[in-house]
């Protein structure tokens, strides 16, 4: 394991960067979005977590989501009004095993109260405790022209004037919005000017994206069915377990076969809310509810073994609660045997309803393979292919590029190009080409794919879908169906890049600030225990320097936290790096990279 060295002991080359760990980055907590009022889009949402609450004669707290408005908080233009003794507030207030860990809010209001000597119309949000003081207020509005002329623009709701982004020092508590009269208490608050709406102060949350993080996962038991026990499993399998969760709930059971994530199921949908509504950009799901799924379920969910090739695989079955956390449920291997003549058997695992692709044209049936069996298949010990023969030459390349060797990005997709031809460079028309797939990651077995088959000019094409791991491909032809030698073969390596993505937040900052990292890896499997990732920073120009490692949860998952030590100005550069493990299939890979200020 590697092990950092810390940007502090690193001075010597990055002497402007000075961060020292907060806690524990190796320690995952799953995250989820939550939207309020509308979502990101621009839709009407739920306003799950929130409450309203109203002190003193005049005074408004009204929730007008649901039509289409916002969350609002408000003090109408009345006199006999104190400073200090009126105000509307909204509060948001995660469950007790979540915590508050990002927020995005739309918001607009004024203040056309005014001033008077010694007290001010106003709104300010606050967190994480409602306190009127600089530790915890923020985007404040009191008096002041601009302040009484409006802030953000009600005609638009989502308009980016709006937009507010809370910073890390008011965030794990609650979040609050207030309308008040403040001042000097017992002073009379100003009368007599007000909005169109008569509000001396008002303020309009028309939206809030919301992150929350759980740390306690779910867990999962009284296992049952027959995917768990059966020696030999065919058409869909099913498997039945219970589950529970503290906090999000339970939300999906996810299949791997062979390292490949094959299937995905939303185990109770919970009339809607237990349902990713998506439109974020962190690759984290999104809800409209603090608890969108059940606390408790008993889980049947089956597997469609016809998407995979006869034979011998390994399977994992995980449990995933809302914010990503994971428990294991089921890790065994299992034999499929799904009769020839099953509807998509053979698909090729980890692509479910997208199967390797064949060449254009090819025979439907093997029949030009040799004489068909009853059942339509190709009879054991016919000549495979015309004019089939011991003395064959098997020819592959990958479609644009030379050489057996090819390196792609993770979810490209990639094309085979072959030739079989006999002594003399005669075509083989309509042969079958037996095709094996071996991922590279140690403990990986071989894995049958469909097989192709020859055009009359002996060539054949074979397409693979992008998400697949890095492997080595195998290609066979047997001069008589079921040799026990193949009479040539050939092979082409694929070394696929994966994909990982790298968010801060926020990206300006100053001494004894914390900046909070976070992104997910793609591509499986993901080693048990997570996958290492490796943080660096640098000025811009400079060398690149490792700070800390952290890993990701099961799911691909990572987050980490950092405090600046020494004050500004600088500006930096952060990315995680993915390298090379014997039990990751894939090669090594860099985030995007992202800038941060300190001022």
């Amino acid at each position: 394991m590697r092990k950092h060295n810390g940007l502090c002991s690193a001075a010597a080359g990055l002497a402007a960067l000075a961060i020292s760990i907060t806690g524990s980055s190796d320690a995952w907590a799953g995250r989820f979005h939550v939207y309020s009022c509308r979502t990101p889009a621009g839709e009407a949402a739920p306003t799950s977590g929130w409450s309203g609450t109203r002190t003193g004669n005049y005074t408004a707290d009204d929730n007008t989501c649901g039509a289409g408005g916002a969350l609002v908080a408000a003090l109408s233009d009345h006199g006999a009004r104190a400073a200090n003794t009126d105000i509307a507030t909204w509060a948001f207030m995660p469950s007790a095993q979540e915590s508050l860990t990002g927020a995005t809010l739309w918001r607009a209001g004024d203040a056309d109260g005014g001033q008077a000597a010694f007290a001010v119309y106003g709104f300010w949000f606050a967190g994480p405790e409602d306190r009127d003081t600089p530790a915890y207020a923020f985007a404040q509005c009191f008096n002041g022209p601009s302040c009484r002329s409006g802030v953000g623009n009600t005609a638009n709701p989502m308009s980016p004037s709006n937009q507010v982004s809370v910073g890390p020092t008011n965030l794990y508590g609650d979040l609050y919005l207030n309308a008040t009269c403040s001042g000097e208490s017992g002073n009379p608050c100003p009368e007599g000017e007000h909005d169109a709406n008569g509000y001396a102060a008002v303020v309009y949350l028309y939206a809030a994206d919301l992150v929350l993080e759980q740390s306690a996962g779910p867990s999962a038991g009284s296992l049952g069915g027959e995917l768990a026990s059966a020696p030999t499993v065919s058409g869909t399998s099913d498997l039945t377990f219970t589950a529970s969760d503290p906090g999000a709930g339970v939300y999906q059971a996810v299949f791997t076969v062979d390292g490949e994530v094959v299937q995905s199921t939303v185990i109770d949908e919970n009339g809607g809310r237990c349902r990713n509504v998506g439109q974020t950009t962190d690759g984290l799901p999104a809800f409209l509810y603090v608890q969108p799924c059940k606390s408790a379920v008993t889980a049947d969910v089956g597997l469609d073994t016809t998407r995979l090739t006869n034979g011998a695989h390994h399977l994992v079955v995980t449990v995933l609660d809302a914010s990503g956390n994971s428990a294991p449920v089921l890790d065994r291997n299992i034999d499929v045997a799904n009769s020839a003549g099953t509807p998509g058997a053979g698909s090729v695992p980890g692509q479910p309803g997208q199967p390797l692709s064949g060449s254009p044209g090819a025979p439907s049936s093997p029949a030009s393979a040799g004489p068909p069996s009853a059942s339509g298949a190709a009879v054991p010990g016919s000549p495979n292919g015309t004019p089939a023969s011991m003395q064959a030459s098997l020819t592959v390349a990958w479609v644009g590029t030379r050489g057996p060797h090819l390196t792609v990005l993770y979810r490209r997709a990639v094309t085979v190009a072959g030739r079989l031809v006999g002594p003399g460079g005669a075509a083989i028309a309509g042969a079958q080409i037996g095709v094996e797939a071996l991922p590279t990651y140690a403990g990986a077995a071989v894995a049958a794919m469909p097989t192709v088959h020859t055009r009359s000019d002996g060539r054949f094409t074979l397409r693979l879908a992008g998400g697949l791991s890095s492997r080595t491909l195998r290609f066979s032809y047997e001069a008589h169906i079921g040799d026990p030698t193949a009479a040539a073969t050939a092979a082409l390596t694929l070394t696929v890049r994966t994909a990982v993505s790298l968010a801060v937040a926020p990206r300006t900052t100053r001494v004894g600030r914390t900046i909070h990292f976070q992104g997910l890896l793609q591509g499986s499997p993901i080693p048990r225990g997570g996958k290492q990732l490796v943080l660096e920073a640098r000025s811009p120009g400079g060398s690149w320097l490792e700070f800390d490692v952290v890993r990701t949860n099961a799911v691909g998952r990572y987050r980490a936290s950092y405090r600046f030590k020494f004050p500004g100005p600088a500006v930096y550069q952060f990315r995680v790096v993915s390298e090379a493990e014997s039990d990751y299939p894939f090669a090594p890979a860099a985030s995007n990279t992202v800038v941060v200020r300190e001022r």
